[in-house]
């Protein structure tokens, strides 16, 4: 059996960052790493289910609403997946970006946060989801962000 594309990356030497992890004709998948793999330092459940409601909410409220196919963490709990369509690796970057900056003003209550919207809703916390949100936009803002796996 071929190991899948993200399988054969080697996770000891990712760094947090913004990597185009495949493509499929006009939809493309992103690594949104948010943590260094294999380094102890992983997301609880609480955070990784409360940036999803964040970022999928925001992101599907966005220029670019109908391009969006897909956001959620990833299993081994140091990043999501983000899947467009039809949508350049610039403005997929610009938009990620936008969306942390503004989840980080974002004063209201947590987009489907209720009993009746979520099947875990005692499972979210605004202030993790925020600070993961921050933590993410500082990594991508310490290094150049060019969507290739460097290892």
């Amino acid at each position: 059996m071929n190991p899948i594309k993200s399988f054969t990356v080697d996770h000891d030497k990712l760094l947090p960052g913004l990597y185009i992890s495949r493509e499929d004709g006009d939809a493309t998948t992103y690594d949104l790493r948010t943590r260094r793999p294999n380094s102890g330092d992983y997301m609880d459940n609480l955070t990784m289910h409360s940036v999803e409601h964040l970022f999928a909410t925001f992101i599907r409220n966005g220029e670019y609403a109908d391009r969006i196919l897909y956001f959620g963490p990833m299993g081994c709990q140091t990043g999501f997946y983000l899947i467009v369509r039809s949508l350049s690796p610039e403005k997929v970057k610009k938009e990620i970006f936008r969306v942390l900056q503004e989840i980080l003003l974002y004063q209201g209550p947590m987009p489907g946060g209720t009993r009746k919207e979520c099947g875990n809703f005692a499972n979210l916390s605004m202030e993790a989801g925020k600070s993961e949100c921050r933590r993410y936009l500082n990594e991508l803002m310490k290094r150049k962000v060019d969507f290739q796996y460097e290892v």
